[in-house]
């Protein structure tokens, strides 16, 4: 089994880490790193693991494979370099990094370091998005022309307002690094690396100071288009629809991915009857956590590639910059 250090025991990190406990059967939590004194007794003696404030005992540790970055989205960049200097191999929350330069920093490092980096994006593998990926890559909806998606929730208003998850420096544009990093993640898996996006960003009904409300119009390289929103101010709604010359699929979450219940599909497909099938409950979480233990192990390769990881970040990058200026952006 691959042994990891979960680092950050907040919210996330306590959902990985009791699915790497109950489930894990390529991958082991060893012990943790949490500076919240309080977070880091409790957890840790739910979890059964011992836990240090800093990340240096657990990259000194010899039973550390890996760590998994459950952290405020600007600390990842020091944090990847400090576990690649130790030769851990890296899972990290979405998302990787703020900026373009510093996802393909952290790329580049561990791809130079032939070590295996891990992205927590695991809508991937919720049955029906994998379903979507595989049709698509294997050309069954035909060419794509268009995909409307949407991620929200209002879970946060209920966070104190100095939350590093409501901090613009480490939250820019509303629910776009809580959930709408998810949908263009996806976006660029379906249709390759984007063009341009234009963004509004708006509070609308909170007092959040990064906004509660953000939509994105997104052009991609080789055609097509997906608009992308996420509301931070509005009860739970998860929909993903992708549209090809061939067929459509929508799929529509029966809850939010921390307890999952299953979600609801429907597709039209050229020539048939449109037809709803409902799927049951998986834990995509960790399945995307064994996939990346496998990848260690060398038994297979991360899904994920490193040019996914950069243009997705790419793209946040611009979507930032045009929830402020309000115009079009290109994306690098």
């Amino acid at each position: 089994m691959v042994g990891v250090a979960l680092v950050g025991l907040g919210w996330w990190g306590r959902k990985m880490g009791a699915l790497i406990k109950a489930q894990g059967k390529a991958i082991e939590l060893v012990r943790a790193v949490e500076p919240n004194e309080a977070a880091a007794k409790q957890v840790g003696a739910q979890l059964g693991v011992p836990v240090t404030s800093d990340l240096e005992p657990a990259l000194a540790d010899p039973k550390v494979d890996a760590v998994i970055l459950a952290t405020p989205h600007a600390l990842h960049g020091e944090q990847v370099r400090q576990s690649v200097a130790a030769r851990k191999h890296v899972f990290c929350e979405k998302p990787l990094a703020l900026t373009r330069k510093e996802a393909v920093a952290a790329v580049e490092l561990c791809k130079s370091a032939g070590l295996v980096l891990g992205m927590g994006h695991e809508r991937r593998y919720e049955p029906p998005i994998a379903a979507i990926l595989s049709d698509a890559a294997a050309g069954r909806l035909g060419t794509l022309e268009q995909i409307e998606a949407n991620f929200s929730h209002d879970r946060f208003l209920a966070l104190d307002p100095l939350n590093w998850r409501l901090q613009p420096e480490h939250a820019p544009a509303a629910g776009m690094t809580a959930t709408g990093i998810h949908l263009t993640d996806l976006s660029i898996a379906l249709m390759g690396p984007a063009k341009e996006v234009l963004v509004t960003c708006e509070r609308r009904a909170s007092n959040l100071s990064g906004g509660d409300t953000m939509s994105a119009y997104i052009r991609f390289k080789g055609g097509g288009t997906s608009y992308v929103s996420a509301s931070l101010a509005t009860p739970f709604v998860s929909r993903f629809a992708v549209y090809g010359t061939h067929g459509w699929v929508e799929v529509r979450d029966k809850a939010h991915v921390e307890a999952p219940e299953g979600w609801i599909v429907i597709r039209g497909t050229k020539g048939e009857r449109i037809a709803t099938e409902e799927i049951g409950p998986a834990e995509a979480v960790i399945d995307n956590l064994e996939a990346f233990a496998n990848a260690v192990r060398g038994k297979a390769t991360y899904p994920i590639t490193g040019d996914q990881l950069v243009a997705n970040i790419s793209l946040l990058e611009s979507i930032v910059r045009s929830a402020s200026s309000g115009r079009v952006e290109a994306v690098a």
